[in-house]
């Protein structure tokens, strides 16, 4: 039996042979004339953020670049000439996808599942998890809507317990060791998932994943397979802000979107799993195995990443072009834009202590810190603040959380001099 060929865009049955936009699977990205990775002015000249202002919301829905924004303009433009179009290539679109992700992480192909967002992600993870009679869950306070509420869906399906620990009280003064040590008075005989996010967004703390890894992995020794804790992270703020790939994390799950620290296109996400085993698909893929199964009145077997990965029709010209950008990214070098991140938010932090009334909440040391820096004006909300500062030409965010802080973003889009003007600016809010 044939199928149109248009059901199989996002799964790999079909490789595609049609004419019109370069194929991204060799992971080259297509730079700009007078491009330069390693000189950060070309960097920024790369993004059509307006000069002018002091770009440190931009991690909120980022900007793309000049090869994101030139793959996605061809791609739809390709798709409203052909509404039949796929990608040249020897391999499937999504295929493609995969293997640019697995690069930049250090993965395999086959772990990866593509989403939407970081919120799709964890939903895929949550709602598939396979629990157990008396199972738990554990998380923590601090973590987003996205995780608590996720796991509070799960519970209301299962009945599982959900619990949460503090990591810290005063977020500047967060320790690694009292992180690690909170999470594993938490860990219980029957706790199937551990729920973290990398770098808190309401912070700007940096949790140990390695360090909680290895606790968790001593904890699992001498449980049956069924029985170990899962270790699941929401890894939005440090994916593509920090170098870490999978094998510096040891997590079981981590969840992303790519349209944030990685300024790849809006609407697009993954999931990397170690083993796909533990969850079950929650939404109809369009995998060959799935479309075989269906075909033929059978089950498409095991979890895998392909599985997992929603079916349905996308924002195509937005999920081709990310490799684009994990292969812009690399060509300016994972450890470069790890140490530039850092070092533009290490200045911001150390301005913003000597403020008599700004008091930090972000840890200074880099360590336990990425891009995101928070802190509170005294005497002023954190709405008020972003719009005085808007008017001094920097642009900040305020937290979606309770309490609010005013926070800002240290990026490849920012520079030394617009950390101190943003300093300067703050410093007038007094």
């Amino acid at each position: 039996m044939r199928l149109n060929r248009r059901a199989f865009l996002g799964a790999g049955m079909l490789a595609g042979v049609s004419a019109g936009c370069a194929t991204t699977s060799s992971g080259q990205t297509g730079k700009g004339p007078g491009f330069d990775s390693q000189d950060w002015a070309s960097v920024r000249a790369q993004f059509q953020l307006d000069p002018a202002y002091g770009q440190f919301a931009a991690f909120i829905l980022a900007p793309a670049p000049a090869p994101v924004r030139e793959a996605i303009a061809k791609y739809r433009d390709a798709l409203n000439a052909d509404p039949e179009y796929t990608p040249p290539g020897p391999q499937a679109p999504d295929q493609a996808i995969r293997e640019a992700a697995a690069r930049y992480l250090g993965a395999r192909a086959q772990e990866i599942a593509l989403t939407d967002s970081t919120t799709m992600g964890l939903a895929l993870v949550y709602s598939g998890i396979r629990l157990r009679p008396h199972q738990d869950v554990l998380t923590t306070e601090h973590d987003h809507l996205a995780t608590h509420e996720g796991l509070r869906l799960l519970a209301g399906r299962t009945g599982a317990e959900v619990r949460r620990v503090r990591l810290y009280d005063d977020p500047a003064r967060a320790a690694e060791d009292r992180m690690v040590q909170a999470l594993k008075a938490g860990l219980g005989p029957r706790t199937r998932v551990v729920a973290i996010t990398w770098v808190h967004s309401s912070t700007g703390v940096r949790v140990p994943v390695r360090a909680i890894a290895d606790m968790i992995a001593e904890v699992n020794e001498g449980r049956d397979e069924h029985d170990r804790a899962l270790l699941c992270v929401d890894g939005v703020h440090g994916f593509g802000a920090l170098a870490d790939g999978i094998a510096d994390l040891g997590c079981d799950f981590l969840a992303s979107g790519t349209h944030k620290w990685l300024f790849g296109p809006r609407g697009t996400g993954i999931v990397w799993g170690r083993t796909w085993e533990p969850v079950a698909p929650i939404i109809a893929s369009f995998s060959r195995a799935a479309f075989q199964a269906w075909l033929h009145g059978g089950s498409p077997g095991p979890s895998t990443a392909e599985l997992v990965t929603p079916g349905g029709f996308k924002a195509f010209e937005h999920r081709w072009a990310m490799p684009e950008a994990f292969a812009f990214m690399t060509a300016i070098g994972k450890d470069r834009v790890q140490r530039r991140t850092q070092e533009l938010a290490t200045r911001l932090k150390a301005g913003l202590s000597e403020l008599p009334h700004v008091t930090l909440a972000t840890p200074m040391a880099p360590e336990l810190s990425a891009g995101i820096v928070c802190c509170a004006v005294a005497g002023m909300q954190p709405f008020e603040a972003v719009e005085r500062l808007r008017a001094s030409k920097v642009i900040a965010s305020a937290t979606p959380y309770n309490p609010s802080l005013l926070r800002f973003g240290t990026s490849i889009v920012t520079s030394p001099e617009q950390v101190d003007h943003a300093v300067e600016a703050v410093a007038g809010l007094s």
